[in-house]
């Protein structure tokens, strides 16, 4: 990054190369819309470069997620809201299928594992892909999306409770 923001064009170009994968995703978590991810995406690499300069030496990645996350958001705002509902802990357990024993193969379960969350709403996508598909610590997660350490934990199992249910129903043809 460093080499980027003194004007190596070729520095600059790794990052994206490096980067764009994983900022796409997490920009397409956000936002579910793939149209919108690409434009977080250009948005998110044109804020980088343009802030290269003042770029502090801070962790690169949480920058740069930041950046991403916040581009993402500008993205949703401006698509048409889609209400969720306020499910129980309960109702959410029993629709992800507590004590059921059901087992998926890989395959199967990676290709309705994307499709579930599609289905998802933006909130429990974007706790989801920070948390669970971008690895981050539940701290770092909690700090991407300026949330307390109990909210992001409380999200989180929920979101994964309502992709559970999204899984189970899918698997038992509901």
């Amino acid at each position: 990054m460093h080499l980027a923001a003194g004007g190596d064009a070729r520095a600059f170009e790794t990052l994206v190369t490096r980067y764009r994968g994983r900022v796409y995703h997490v920009a397409l978590a956000i936002t579910g819309d793939e149209s919108a991810a690409e434009d977080a995406l250009q948005e998110t690499f044109l804020a980088v470069h343009r802030n290269a300069a003042t770029f502090g030496g801070v962790a690169f990645r949480a920058w740069l997620y930041t950046i991403a996350r916040h581009a993402a958001l500008r993205s949703r705002r401006r698509q048409v809201p889609v209400p969720v509902a306020d499910e129980t802990l309960e109702a959410l357990g029993e629709a992800a299928g507590w004590g059921a024993d059901d087992e998926l193969d890989g395959a199967t379960l990676r290709t309705r594992l994307a499709g579930a969350i599609a289905q998802l709403g933006a909130e429990d996508r974007e706790v989801l892909a920070l948390r669970d598909l971008e690895e981050r610590t539940t701290h770092e997660t909690a700090a991407a999306l300026g949330l307390s350490l109990q909210a992001t934990k409380s999200r989180l199992h929920r979101a994964r409770l309502r992709l559970a249910a999204k899984l189970r129903g899918e698997h038992h043809g509901s």
